[in-house]
């Protein structure tokens, strides 16, 4: 079954992009649903599903712009976590949760590598889903986003973690230290997570950027939409 899904340098087909693309239109259409049971309000939900998409396109538009990249994958972008997390600040973890799994299938067909069908679930979809945990601190009034951005990209990265153990350690380069090496994928991973974490986090304390993701944040939401 994964040779008719995956090539041989660990790649997909392609039947394997048919089905990645085919379980991402399964993804919306919960999330539609589940929007349509959550308001009877046409406009409600028509807006949640416009700002979810635009937020996804401007993630998946930024992750092409890295500032650089690590060898056995793993990048800094110009921000592309900080639209995901976003979403799941704005309209709380379940809405947050679902746009982060279509956002790491989105990461999957941009840059597959499949070992296992778990390794593609801890590296793509369970990492960047992690990241609707953001949800959780929306009522929090003093650096709420940023709070919620910290633990998201924290939740990402143990899955991330999580992988490398069980996958990755044979990729240890040689030259790392012997006396770090249980420690080599907590290193990997959260190297280019925080790296680019510091970067969103200065960029969202400034305060031209901070009223203006507040204003944004009246324009996309009603009241008692948070925490969905």
């Amino acid at each position: 079954m994964m040779d008719f899904l995956v090539t041989a340098d660990g790649g997909l087909t392609t039947a394997g992009y048919v089905t990645s693309i085919a379980a991402m239109v399964i993804l919306v259409v919960i999330a539609a649903v589940l929007f349509h049971k959550k308001s009877s309000s046409g406009k409600l939900t028509t807006q949640q599903l416009v700002t979810c998409a635009v937020a996804l396109a401007l993630a998946y538009a930024t992750s092409y712009l890295k500032v650089f990249s690590l060898p056995f994958g793993g990048s800094v972008t110009l921000c592309s976590m900080l639209f995901i997390v976003l979403i799941g600040y704005w309209y709380g973890p379940k809405i947050g949760i679902l746009t982060g799994l279509v956002y790491g299938i989105f990461q999957f067909l941009q840059e597959p590598y499949v070992l296992s069908f778990f390794q593609v679930c801890c590296d793509y979809i369970l990492a960047f889903g992690a990241m609707g945990i953001a949800g959780f601190f929306s009522k929090s009034n003093k650096y709420g986003l940023q709070k919620a951005y910290v633990a998201a990209i924290l939740a990402r990265g143990v899955f991330h973690v999580l992988g490398g153990y069980l996958y990755w350690m044979s990729y240890m380069p040689e030259n790392y230290p012997k006396s770090l090496s249980a420690i080599y994928p907590i290193v990997y991973n959260y190297s280019y997570i925080l790296a680019e974490g510091v970067i969103t986090l200065i960029l969202i304390s400034i305060p031209a950027v901070s009223k203006a993701l507040v204003q944004v944040r009246k324009m996309v939401t009603v009241p008692g939409e948070q925490n969905a």
